[in-house]
């Protein structure tokens, strides 16, 4: 066995500076009304004997965690299955990392997880939080309001019970279904199908809505509820040619649910795009590049949604001005593959 050194103090950092413990204490844990050459010489004695600072301790003085929760509405099964949620907390992460913040991942996976995940937040462990993929009837967002914790949404909130002023962050789910199917039309499609989202949950309703912009009443019969997943795609593409068999278009909610469309498409011997066009939603390239054939899709940038949500809470007041809306609704783009 080998002793291990003891671990610098405060008290050893202050006398090698030539300063107060008090003096030292302000400098580490970002205080003001220290001299800059006083400050340098904290800064070098912290260098030199390698000092850390206790976070149980820095945490009393400053009321800061350095951390921040991360919720996500769904189950494991669906977070880690999925990419979309795997894009999204790359740029999350990429944005606390940047500000020496630590990230904390909570799930939900039922009506227990929500009571726990709002116990957690009203603890104060936490400096915020960062919630998406929430559904209509969830109780997430007057469980955090109670915690009184910080918080940014992914995703335009849809319930009604009086919490008005959020911050959120999402894309133009509405805007980039619209031009989705401006594009099958622009095409000569005239039997467009739309395979929806979950529609608990805003950005599926809003896709939806988009679809209902352009093809009215007329498309009312070709609309299919999916779920945002491959087997949702599968099973609504079926139910939609046996239904309506002249089907010659589809835009999916997302591109798992296109993905799952194209191989009951390919089963059935229906060619893509010469027979039935497909339009997804996402850009998730480990998907849209590699269906068959490659996918045409509307690109949201789900990595800077995630990003910019950590930004929000980190330096809200910085980033906002005055009279700002609450709500940063990013644009869309159609990426044209050879699927449409």
């Amino acid at each position: 066995m080998t002793d291990t050194a003891p671990r610098p103090t405060l008290e050893a950092v202050a006398a090698r500076a030539g300063v107060s413990r008090a003096t030292v204490s302000r400098v580490v844990n970002g205080g003001d009304g220290v001299r800059e050459p006083l400050v340098e010489r904290v800064r070098r004695a912290v260098e030199e004997l390698g000092y850390v600072p206790n976070q149980a301790a820095r945490s009393l003085v400053t009321r800061r965690h350095d951390a921040v929760a991360v919720v996500v509405a769904e189950p494991e099964t669906r977070v880690f299955a999925d990419p979309f949620f795997a894009l999204q907390l790359r740029g999350i992460s990429k944005e606390l990392t940047a500000h020496d913040n630590q990230l904390v991942l909570l799930l939900t996976e039922g009506r227990d997880d929500h009571a726990r995940v709002g116990r957690y937040l009203a603890g104060g462990h936490v400096d915020g939080a960062l919630v998406f993929s929430l559904h209509l009837d969830d109780p997430l967002p007057g469980l955090i309001q109670r915690a009184g914790v910080p918080t940014v949404f992914g995703g335009r909130p849809g319930w009604s019970d009086g919490l008005r002023d959020v911050v959120y962050v999402d894309s133009d789910n509405r805007g980039g279904a619209r031009d989705a199917v401006r594009h099958l039309v622009g095409l000569g499609r005239t039997r467009v199908a739309h395979i929806t989202g979950a529609l608990d949950q805003t950005s599926a309703v809003d896709r939806l809505e988009g679809f209902k912009d352009v093809m009215g009443d007329a498309g009312q019969e070709l609309v299919v509820r999916g779920d945002f997943t491959p087997a949702g795609g599968e099973r609504a593409m079926r139910e939609l040619l046996d239904r309506c068999p002249d089907v010659d278009a589809v835009f999916a909610a997302n591109d798992l649910t296109a993905a799952g469309a194209l191989r009951v498409l390919r089963e059935r011997g229906r060619r893509v795009p010469e027979d039935v066009a497909v339009i997804g939603f996402d850009d998730m390239l480990p998907i849209a590049e590699q269906t068959d054939p490659p996918l045409t899709t509307v690109r949201q940038d789900i990595e800077e949604m995630g990003r910019l949500m950590a930004r929000l809470l980190l330096h809200g007041d910085e980033q906002t001005p005055p009279g700002t809306p609450a709500g940063v609704v990013l644009p869309t783009t159609l990426v044209r593959r050879a699927s449409a």
